[in-house]
């Protein structure tokens, strides 16, 4: 996944990805560079300073794991709600 809004990880990307991956069962780990997170933790992710143009990995384990990527896909996509129109 590609950080695409201007701003990067910061606190409101961070609560978005953390609110859409705890409406999911399956574990979430998010990887950048040599660092992996647990995605369910807001301050885990802030930990990463993923900047604009950062490339994550993101891999799900357990029951729905294949929804949550696809639904974190569109998440990213979107640039948490921040692209100008």
């Amino acid at each position: 996944m590609v950080v695409v809004n201007p701003s990067g990880l910061h606190a409101r990307p961070c609560h978005a990805l953390v609110s859409l991956a705890l409406q999911h069962d399956a574990e979430l780990v998010i990887r950048y560079g040599e660092k992996a997170v647990n995605g369910k933790s807001i301050l885990e992710l802030m930990t990463l300073n993923a900047a604009q143009g950062a490339e994550l990995e993101l891999e799900a384990k357990g029951a729905g794991g294949e929804a949550l990527v696809a639904a974190m896909a569109e998440l990213f996509a979107s640039g948490f709600g921040e692209l100008q129109h």
